[in-house]
């Protein structure tokens, strides 16, 4: 039989088990010793070196390292590993981020003015919310980096290494985990291995090494040592390394063939780390972000302008400056909304305990929100809209027509070449040949394979048929380019016919026409010749009678189409970034339903500057004529394709959809992947992903299906919607209190209320408000991406906040006339009780008639822990003066006749909030649902 034609040990005869001879490195060749840091032109220099010189430059042996040598670059590798910071270290800055959120920064000024006001007690208890809420946020994201640690550890790999026992001993093959491979290690490939490092090939056999972690590309590349005892021209200085066939780089892994190659570099030295250093280490500003600080500045400029105010609206004459600056800090009080940070950790930390029941990793707790307000999805198609495999699509004879024949052939010789030559097993086109193919025939059997190599790419089995002793048949199949010019003859309908230049053209147009469609086709030759008395080699490949083709492309995911037009409903447009052929992409975004837009390159990316791409996006003009944006806006319902894209460019497109206003959602599981990760609003990766990735992504999904992303999307919005309805009521009931207390101060020759008493209040108001997380949400939050809106707060705040201050005014005359709060120290210590029961009560009110829009507007009805938090609100107001608290508080027993005051306050201000409610969310209930959610949420 036929043997590979790079089988020989490194291009030579030299036996492996002897140490090469010293081989001097080529002038040009770069002096690279095994402890100097890794680097492109390093990987480059030892890919155009002969494999004896570059077992020289990594001082090692065709039979391994010796277990002495393994260990002393294991040691160094490990402190090199450890010097690039410790766990304490992540922990210290990870708690700095969070401690530095705005709503926490909002509490630490609010507890520093209440210092200063000789309030340590107030004090405390604010900064108290603080800590908690900084302990909760860091205690949920590192519980989620822990879930992604457990998933990297269940995909742990080992290599096969070559290693000695001393240096005169023969090298023996080892399993080791990944982690153990060092420079100079001789690691064995074989199919369905990782590659564990970056490599320098040896030998190699049919090796075949599927690259798309850092391509995109879902066919598998050739892979060969390439060195023939002269200095092999590289294949240019911006030639990328994937490119070099020399090399295997780490991440990648073997689809068919066997390979021998020595390891060049590792772990932080490698190509693979050389891309996550290229990944922005400090995250850009998230929509989370971007909301998080315009409404933090709003409410500190609210706070900073409610004490000057309240200084405006005392008597200098009548208050002692000390009381004036205390009533000026218990406005402040009263308008900040303390539990703000520990409310929205809570919240965001039930959204991601829900995400992780779903399927869907939180490792950034306001990546919940960042799901939600996603507008525009930024995905692969391999893996996200394929099933990372090739499908069968056709089998053609020479004239274009469909003919089982052809592929009859075909699977005849897929079969016989994974059964001769072992390690061809893998292949992802012959996969697809056999995925339903029967045994052949009883009476076939195969004699001799030429197996498939990285430069004649094609293959060849000869079969014999019983009762047909002294002929051989050849089967051929391979890449058409290389098919065609063996072939003399082709056959058509009326038999087998020469091969002339005029049907050479037409085939040629044949394959031209399918593969614009995206196809990929195969050509099968077959040759009729007395049976040889030797081993078949590649120059037997000739005088082939043409039969067909045979075509492939990628096998579209049957849940992609569903998800796809779910993603839809929710708003949420999808730009296809691929680093594959643009034919490929068209042909996956018509087989998943999708209709393609207009397709950008890599190439044309490189020559726009950062605001020609986003004129590029954004303008019809800027793209082609008669053509719409490519920023998910489409009228047309076109998916914008962005092909044969680098990381870099990946990166640069998810940055021009942010700069034009697009919340960015990115979806990957590549090497290539990681930059654009980083730059998305929310990065989202899946668990079989590599390292980087997942390292990368703020969510991992449990699995590829789009449709689990959905359901992420939909709790993000669920989520952000239990948040708002807490900024909303809070803001609003406590600017209510703002406007009533300033008012009161004019009017009362006593404060409205004591600090002590609103920051009671507030606390008591804001824990009640945790029940919110729990809450259902109206379908009009889940119709759309929402994130966080001043404008749509300050309108809110604009409409209920008065409404609120009215029936408190109310009050105050009622309990001014009607209660006896005129009579000396006990009047005015009964007004406070009057007030802050009054206030309480309103609250509780406010939770239960502003969390929605109303049962009329389509809003579910309240959860059970809304109400039981409402009425637990309710019993504490009217319990507290009687409790062992009140004296503390400066409350008073209410007197029988307040109890009615109350009633009628409380019902205007119930019948009122619910009439104002009513007209504001008109517009919204009057409005289609597209998601279809109602009943998801009813």
């Amino acid at each position: 039989m036929a043997s590979a034609p790079e089988s020989e040990p490194f291009g030579l005869a030299a036996p492996p088990d002897e140490d090469p001879p010293a081989v001097p490195a080529p002038a040009d060749a770069p002096d690279v010793l095994p402890d100097l840091p890794g680097s492109r032109a390093m990987l480059a220099g030892f890919a155009g070196r002969p494999p004896l010189s570059v077992l020289r430059g990594l001082e090692t042996s065709a039979r391994g390292l010796t277990e002495a040598d393994a260990e002393e670059r294991l040691l160094r590798q490990e402190a090199d590993a450890a010097a690039g910071g410790t766990g304490r270290a992540v922990l210290l800055r990870h708690l700095a981020l969070v401690a530095t959120d705005p709503f926490v920064l909002v509490l630490v000024l609010l507890s520093a003015v209440t210092a200063v006001t000789r309030d340590p007690g107030g004090a405390v208890l604010i900064g108290s919310l603080a800590v908690l809420s900084s302990l909760l946020r860091l205690r949920q994201e590192r519980r989620g980096d822990r879930a992604a640690a457990e998933l990297r550890a269940l995909t742990t790999t080992t290599a096969t290494v070559l290693r000695r026992a001393d240096a005169g001993s023969p090298g023996v093959e080892r399993e080791v985990p990944v982690e153990q491979v060092v420079p100079g290690d001789v690691v064995r490939l074989a199919p369905g291995d990782m590659v564990p490092a970056d490599l320098r090939l040896l030998s190699s056999t049919g090796l075949r090494v599927d690259q798309a972690v850092l391509t995109g590309e879902s066919l598998p590349a050739a892979k060969r040592a390439a060195w023939t005892g002269q200095a092999a021209p590289p294949p240019g200085p911006d030639a990328p390394l994937f490119d070099r066939p020399e090399l295997c780089l780490m991440g990648t892994s073997v689809v068919s063939g066997t390979g021998t190659a020595v390891t060049v570099a590792t772990g932080a030295r490698t190509h693979f780390a050389a891309l996550q250093r290229d990944v922005p280490r400090a995250a850009p500003e998230t929509a989370f972000d971007r909301g998080v600080r315009t409404v933090s500045w709003a409410l500190i400029a609210m706070v900073a302008a409610a004490v000057p105010v309240a200084l405006l609206f005392t008597e200098p004459g009548r208050t002692p400056w000390s009381h004036a600056l205390l009533f000026s800090v218990s406005i402040a009080v009263a308008l900040t909304p303390e539990m703000l940070p520990l409310v929205v950790t809570t919240t965001l930390a039930r959204g991601a305990k829900a995400l992780t029941r779903d399927g869907v990793i939180v490792k950034r707790l306001p990546a919940v929100h960042d799901l939600g307000a996603m507008d525009t999805l930024c995905a692969d198609k391999t893996g996200t809209l394929t099933l990372d495999r090739l499908a069968l699509t056709s089998s053609l004879d020479a004239a274009g027509a469909p003919d089982e024949e052809v592929l009859r052939w075909a699977r005849l010789n897929a079969w016989f070449a994974t059964e001769l030559v072992p390690e061809a097993a893998g292949d992802t086109m012959d996969d697809a040949l056999l995925a339903d193919a029967e045994p052949p025939e009883d009476d076939v059997h195969a004699v001799d394979a030429v197996p498939f190599d990285s430069d004649r790419r094609r293959a060849t089995v000869v079969l014999r048929r019983d009762g047909h002793l002294g002929r051989d048949l050849l089967v051929t199949k391979g890449a058409v380019e290389d098919v065609l010019p063996l072939c003399a003859r082709v056959r058509t309908a009326d038999g087998d016919v020469p091969l002339t230049e005029e049907e050479r053209d037409r085939l040629a147009a044949i394959t031209d026409e399918r593969s614009a469609t995206g196809e990929r086709l195969l050509a099968v030759g077959l040759a009729d010749r007395p049976a040889a008395r030797r081993d078949y080699a590649p120059g037997d490949e000739r005088g082939l009678t043409l039969l067909g083709f045979v075509g492939f492309q990628d096998e579209p995911d049957p849940s992609a189409p569903a998800a796809l037009e779910r993603l839809a409903r929710l708003g949420v447009a999808l730009v296809l970034v691929t680093g594959d052929h643009p034919l490929v992409a068209v042909r996956t975004c018509r087989d998943t339903g999708l209709t393609p837009g207009r397709v950008v390159l890599g190439a044309e990316l490189d020559g726009l500057s950062d605001a020609e791409l986003d004129a590029l996006i954004t303008s019809p003009d800027g793209i082609a004529p008669n053509s719409t944006p490519l920023d998910g806006t489409r009228t047309d319902g076109a998916t914008p394709v962005f092909a044969r894209v680098d990381p870099r460019q990946k990166a640069r497109v998810v940055g021009a959809l942010r700069r034009v206003g697009r919340t960015v959602g990115f979806l990957g599981d590549g090497i290539n992947d990681a930059p654009a990760l980083r730059a998305a609003d929310v990065g989202i990766s899946v668990t079989g992903a590599v390292d980087l990735a997942r390292e990368s992504a703020d969510v991992v999904l449990a699995g590829r299906d789009l449709s689990v992303l959905a359901d992420g999307i939909t709790e993000g919005r669920r989520t952000f919607g239990n948040g708002v309805k807490y900024i909303r009521i809070a803001v609003t009931s406590n600017l209510g209190n703002v406007v009533s207390m300033l008012a009161a101060s004019v009017l009362l020759p006593f404060m409205p209320l004591l600090p002590l008493q609103v920051l009671a209040q507030n606390l008591l108001f804001d824990v009640s408000q945790l029940c919110l997380a729990r809450d259902r949400v109206d379908p009009a939050d889940l119709r759309g991406p929402r994130t966080f809106d001043p404008r749509d707060l300050a309108r809110f705040v604009a409409v209920f906040g008065p409404l609120g201050a009215l029936f408190d005014l109310v009050a105050f005359g009622l309990f001014w006339w009607l209660l006896p709060v005129r009579a000396g120290m006990g009047g005015e210590a009964l007004f406070h009780t009057g007030f802050l029961v009054e206030n309480l009560l309103a609250q509780a009110l406010t939770l239960l008639v502003l969390r929605g829009r109303g049962r009329g507007r389509g809003s579910p009805r309240a959860s059970r822990t809304v109400v039981a938090a409402a009425w637990l609100l309710s019993l504490t107001a009217l319990l507290l003066p009687l409790s062992p608290l009140a004296g503390p508080l400066g409350l008073v027993p209410l007197p029988p006749a307040a109890i009615p005051v109350l009633a009628v306050v409380l019902a205007g201000y119930g019948a009122s909030l619910m009439i104002v409610r009513n007209r504001y969310f008109r517009a919204d209930a009057e409005a289609p649902d597209p998601s279809g959610l109602a009943e998801s949420v009813a």
